[in-house]
């Protein structure tokens, strides 16, 4: 039985497209999406017992995010089953600081993975506009902002939240008004037949952002685990809105492919600008 509790996943792994790398090189050395990925993989090991129980559940239930715990919405003693014959207890000490590292645990070996991937193709490049504290200042901020678009969606859940990707969307919110037109390369599974093709990140992440949305209102009144749409809505949602406040203009106008204007020659995601 799979842990009941809502992570912000990307659910890439579960769709039939999956992006492998994007047209997109950069200027600088992306230490602050480097540095997030490396987190993420040790709170994995060091934190969450690699995903072995009970270290697992335990991650989950003291450094996840549960709105009615943070809102005092849920009495405390209040239990939520995880599975495996695990519950997470509402207790009066949980404290705001779930917000921040509710962004650095994960349910599964694909969770991590899936989200650590789409930081890999897309945080660079928005780190690049910006440059490093920038950058780590608005991910973080995309992430509280995802955090806050769940607990509005449900103030009362007991469940609690885990995963990076509501911080990614933004991330993903600001690639799109950044590169529009860049294109990104997908793996297509199409029964037995597997293949390639590369659209421009306009259409790739205005789809994913659509399937947010449609999830959003379908998890409407869900009282079980599964996936945090709002989270995924609301970081994206943030990251675009942020994105002019956050880019450093003249950091974008050295690059290549920002906004609307006509695509030169395609590189590879691995090179970089000298």
């Amino acid at each position: 039985m799979l842990p009941r509790f809502i992570h912000p996943c990307s659910r890439a792994l579960e769709n039939p497209m999956f992006p492998i790398r994007d047209d997109n090189p950069h200027f600088l050395t992306p230490y602050v999406t480097y540095g997030i990925i490396v987190l993420n993989i040790l709170s994995w090991f060091l934190l969450q017992g690699y995903g072995g129980e009970p270290a697992l559940s335990k991650s989950v239930c003291t450094l996840g995010m549960i709105p009615g715990d943070l809102l005092n919405t849920v009495p405390a003693g209040t239990s939520f089953p995880i599975g495996r014959g695990l519950a997470c207890i509402i207790t009066d000490d949980t404290g705001w600081h779930t917000v921040l590292t509710s962004m650095f645990m994960h349910g599964g070996w694909l969770h991590l993975i899936g989200n650590m991937w789409f930081m890999w193709i897309f945080g660079n490049n928005v780190e690049d506009s910006m440059g490093h504290v920038r950058f780590a200042v608005f991910y973080l901020t995309c992430g509280i902002a995802a955090a806050a678009s769940q607990i509005l969606a449900n103030t009362a859940s007991a469940i609690p939240m885990v995963g990076a990707s509501g911080a990614i969307g933004g991330v993903m919110g600001a690639y799109i008004l950044l590169y529009p037109r860049v294109h990104v390369h997908m793996l297509v599974f199409l029964g037995f037949f597997v293949t390639t093709f590369a659209m421009p990140a306009v259409f790739m992440l205005g789809y994913w952002f659509l399937m947010q949305i449609v999830g959003s209102f379908g998890s409407l009144g869900a009282t079980g685990g599964g996936t945090a749409f709002w989270a995924h809505t609301g970081g994206f949602v943030a990251g675009a809105a942020l994105i002019p406040l956050f880019k450093n203009p003249q950091l974008v106008a050295r690059h290549p492919y920002h906004g609307w204007k006509p695509r030169q020659m395609p590189t590879s995601s691995w090179r970089r600008i000298k």
